[in-house]
């Protein structure tokens, strides 16, 4: 069942290397319309991450140190009633044009879209699906991350996203009404052309209960729409196929596909031979769910891919698994692959592509580099040459620790980047574990006696309740170094922003299904979930900090600096073991999602706590961009969910931030001066 369920506009509409890598030459394809920051002038914001390049960078600065903690909230838009249910997660981060705000919101099965008043927060329109079954069955509910919006400079403009069913949907910006030149009346099925290889040979999937959709938002570059694609979480997945990854390329103005890309290889195709034991004929997932970037006037994207089917057991698909945990350089026109790097070969450890890759024009020893950056679970950024896919630093190949698993068979080494440092914990090392008391260190120390430990990343998972042990300890997968939300970059000081949680040790290890047949292992031991959080007396494992904000200058490769994010959790603040004990603010594990302006870094705490000093809530803080000192902070009734964004509108300039969290409403909240206060920007 699908309907449409559009409301009439109803305030008039506002004026608007090494390892497996390989490089096929420089990239030829051009794009007339270069569009890297279209809003930096008008400050408008109009792609998900401010711009194609993923740099969520505005140059602002009527809001800036002296003045953030006088911002006041300005309006609030809830999103309680566009879903079946209230929503939990709002991930969105809304896009501003022309004096509108679009935004996603939606509990339970719905994604719907709104159009408001960017001064005011007042409803403009709204547009929702009802996809019935298929949306029950969709492994992407609620608000998704946000929407995309496209224009063709003469007054013709649209609101592109994906439905919970996975559908493409091209709605009019000005009434919301879906564009019936596009498509199928406004909607192009994504499901037709996704293939499982479950029973050895190609199959469409079921257009209701097959599993793909997505949370990351369309990327548009001049006339053409990129999508990828994402499945339910696989670290849970009982069995070694699914449905089948891929990347597409649509006709903005009709809908018509012009592009794919199949990140499995073919017979003679590169990276075929390393899949082994036939596997490439039942293999799934290798989707692309973090956000896709460009570089337009190269002509060139940049594709974030995922793990094959399953996250932590790949004894069914020996082999490095092109490409899989990829970074992959397509050609905007075709969708030809130009360049890729693996950040992980035979993936078994979740390290998902999860950022969207950054790009960067840098100057390294003197010379201009155009360059891609991304982070990742791993809390190491790897920085290419976007044009050609080599290193700007080595990435050298370091021998690391072998499988005990039964069948599985792990790469004899992985990359690692040599520059920049790790901006966050990615492995536990002995001088990291607890030590706040004797008690709790020997505690902490007697609990890592249930697990292998060893003091190295890409320690693999092994088979839980063997011999007392549980499974690997682990930092920098599920629960460790940045996740979706990805980072942010300044332009002007060549410099990336990311947070990372420091703290999510975690148990992984798989166990026998016999059931299942050939060999097979899922993850999971005794009730216990690979990936199982490790504490002592509900306390992090590790010592503080919990979560770090990290500046990384791309020029020289280093460190600039780093500091604990957000406020130290009440169960530690409150805790009897640490009772008349001094704990410095501690940070708060997790990753979030960032805005960078002309002077600030801004971002929110993901926990509500209840210092003595102040309400119960979280802050939304400004850190100096040039040495992380905090400027401000701003209390919030929740945690934030989704990443912020700011615009400029009248002379004023606004931050919005999604909020919400469980037994919270789940709300876009806006921020700006007070009126009187308010003062133009240089930009303007």
């Amino acid at each position: 069942m699908l309907s449409q369920r559009t409301s009439c506009r109803v305030l008039p509409a506002l004026l608007l290397v090494s390892g497996l890598f390989t490089w096929i030459g420089p990239a030829v394809s051009g794009q007339a319309r270069p569009s890297a920051m279209p809003g930096a002038a008008s400050g408008d914001w109009v792609h998900y991450a401010s711009d194609i390049r993923g740099t969520r960078y505005m140059p602002l600065d009527q809001i800036n140190g002296t003045n953030f903690s006088k911002l006041e909230v300005v309006w609030r838009f809830s999103t309680a009633n566009l879903g079946p249910r209230p929503e939990f997660n709002l991930q969105g981060t809304p896009l501003m044009v022309g004096g509108t705000l679009y935004a996603t919101g939606g509990g339970g099965n719905r994604r719907a879209i709104v159009a408001l008043d960017a001064r005011t927060g007042e409803l403009l329109w709204k547009h929702g699906l009802d996809e019935g079954g298929r949306a029950d069955a969709a492994p992407r509910k609620l608000s998704g991350r946000g929407l995309s919006y496209w224009t063709d400079g003469r007054g013709e403009e649209r609101i592109v996203y994906v439905s919970v069913g996975y559908r493409l949907v091209a709605l009019n910006a000005k009434t919301g009404q879906p564009i019936s030149s596009f498509g199928k009346d406004g909607v192009v099925d994504l499901k037709v052309g996704v293939m499982t290889h479950a029973s050895g040979k190609p199959e469409q999937i079921d257009l209701e209960k097959g599993e793909i959709g997505l949370h990351a938002t369309p990327t548009i570059v001049g006339d053409i729409v990129i999508v990828g694609s994402a499945f339910s979480e696989g670290l849970n997945y009982p069995r070694r196929s699914n449905s089948r990854g891929l990347v597409r390329a649509f006709d903005v103005r009709t809908g018509k596909q012009l592009w794919k890309f199949d990140p499995f290889p073919q017979p003679g195709e590169l990276g075929y031979d390393t899949w082994e034991a036939n596997s490439l004929t039942y293999v799934g997932n290798m989707g692309a769910w973090a956000q896709i970037t460009a570089d337009d006037e190269a002509g060139l994207v940049y594709l974030p891919i995922e793990s094959p089917t399953q996250d932590i057991y790949g004894g069914n698909r020996p082999g490095a698994n092109l490409f899989g945990e990829s970074l992959v350089a397509v050609d905007l026109k075709t969708g030809r692959r130009k360049w890729h790097f693996q950040f992980t070969h035979h993936p078994i450890w979740d390290f998902d592509i999860s950022s969207a890759p950054i790009v960067a024009d840098i100057v390294v020893d003197g010379k201009a580099v155009k360059a891609v950056a991304v982070p990742t679970k791993q809390s190491m950024l790897y920085v290419f040459d976007r044009i050609s896919g080599r290193p700007v630093w080595p990435i050298v190949e370091r021998p690391v620790p072998q499988s005990s698993v039964p069948g599985e068979k792990t790469s004899p080494t992985q990359p690692f980047p040599t520059k920049p440092p790790a901006y966050a914990r990615n492995f536990l090392a002995k001088s990291d574990v607890i030590d706040f008391t004797p008690e709790l260190h020997a505690e902490a120390l007697k609990v890592l006696q249930n697990y292998k430990w060893e003091e190295t990343l890409f320690s693999p998972p092994v088979v839980g309740d063997v011999k007392g042990i549980l499974g690997a300890v682990q930092i920098g997968n599920t629960l460790g170094g940045t996740n979706w939300p990805g980072g942010g970059y300044d332009p002007e000081s060549r410099t990336v922003f990311v947070m990372a949680s420091n703290a999510g040790v975690s148990s992984y290890s798989v166990m026998n299904r016999p059931d299942l047949g050939d060999g097979q292992y899922v993850s999971g031991v005794a009730g216990r979930q690979g990936g199982s959080a490790l504490n002592v007396q509900n306390l992090p494992l590790v010592k503080p900090p919990y979560g770090v904000l990290a500046a990384i200058d791309l020029d020289k490769g280093e460190l600039k600096w780093q500091v604990p994010h957000g406020e130290t959790p009440d169960n530690v603040r409150n805790h009897p073991a640490l009772k008349g004990l001094t704990i410095p603010r501690t940070g708060q594990n997790g990753s979030q999602g960032l805005l960078v302006t002309r002077t600030l870094v801004v971002i929110g705490d993901r926990q509500v706590t209840a210092p003595p000093d102040r309400a119960r809530g979280a802050m939304l803080r400004a850190y100096d961009k040039q040495t992380g000192a905090q400027l401000g902070e701003l209390l919030m009734p929740a945690g934030q969910t989704g990443s912020p964004m700011t615009y400029m509108v009248a002379d004023r300039q606004f931050i919005v931030v999604a909020v919400g969290g469980p037994g919270a409403q789940a709300e876009y909240l806006a921020f700006a001066l007070p009126e009187v206060a308010a003062k133009p920007s240089t930009d303007r």
